[in-house]
């Protein structure tokens, strides 16, 4: 009687390709919210409201990539992601993307300091996103890495979402535009580095398979934000529509393979 034999790691392609299939079919780029966003069907409020909400989870991000950086002993490491911090808080006052996401907040013509406070975010939105900081906290570095990947796919929704808001939404000021702008080339370069490096350690099957539940966490987080959105927000479909894409997202829940 032989004994139980540890499955062999995906070779490097098979192990991205699947990051990328679960992650692309997870990414909150399909939620109904973003469809409505990005066919122009979100009244002025929904979409000040997916700003002001959204401006919390942008505040998580130099959180939850302080605690990445504290997990690691390795200086080329921390060099390479203490980037992500700056671009996010700046290098000064009024710099990076918090600051270019107020000023987004100010082209949709929300009140900038309402925003900052985050005070008027919902109670779902907050739970989610700190929720993704506590994930971040308790996991391994290796973990923690992995669930950043959702940048992956981040640089074609937002030159979609470009498109989308200067077609749709011509009453936003054109220049509060340059948080959507910027992720896209930072977002390509930070998804391959996270890559790269999740690649490299995850060295034996068991920890390239809690890389792609890691990053199916992330994703879920991000999908929960639009969700409470939608409830908050957006009035219920007639039930033959709400049935359809119930079925839809059936589907895409449901792929899940290696």
């Amino acid at each position: 009687m032989t004994g139980w034999q540890p499955r062999s790691p995906l070779p490097s392609d098979a192990f991205v390709d699947w990051l990328t299939r679960e992650g692309s079919s997870r990414y909150h780029d399909h939620h109904p919210y973003h469809r409505l966003m990005h066919e122009g069907r979100l009244t002025k409020a929904q979409l000040q409201q997916w700003v002001l909400n959204r401006y919390y989870y942008q505040t998580r991000i130099p959180v939850k990539d302080a605690l990445i950086l504290s997990k690691s002993e390795d200086p080329a490491f921390r060099r390479m992601w203490l980037r992500r911090i700056q671009d996010q808080d700046g290098r000064e006052e009024g710099q990076g993307g918090l600051a270019s996401w107020l000023e987004l907040a100010r082209g949709v013509g929300l009140d900038v300091e309402e925003v900052r406070t985050c005070r008027s975010v919902l109670p779902g939105v907050r739970l989610a996103c700190d929720g993704y900081v506590q994930f971040v906290r308790e996991s391994t570095l290796l973990e923690a890495v992995a669930s950043s990947l959702t940048e992956l796919f981040a640089p074609t929704l937002m030159a979609r979402r470009l498109d989308a808001w200067k077609e749709h939404y011509p009453w936003v000021n054109r220049e509060s535009l340059g948080y959507f702008q910027m992720r896209i080339s930072r977002a390509t370069l930070d998804s391959r580095e996270a890559v790269d490096f999740v690649v490299r350690e995850a060295a034996t099957y068991e920890l390239q398979e809690r890389c792609v539940r890691a990053l199916i966490k992330k994703a879920e987080i991000l999908w929960h934000l639009l969700d409470c959105l939608t409830m908050a927000c957006v009035p219920p479909e007639p039930e033959p529509q709400r049935a359809a894409h119930e079925q839809r997202d059936d589907r895409r829940h449901s792929r899940t393979q290696a």
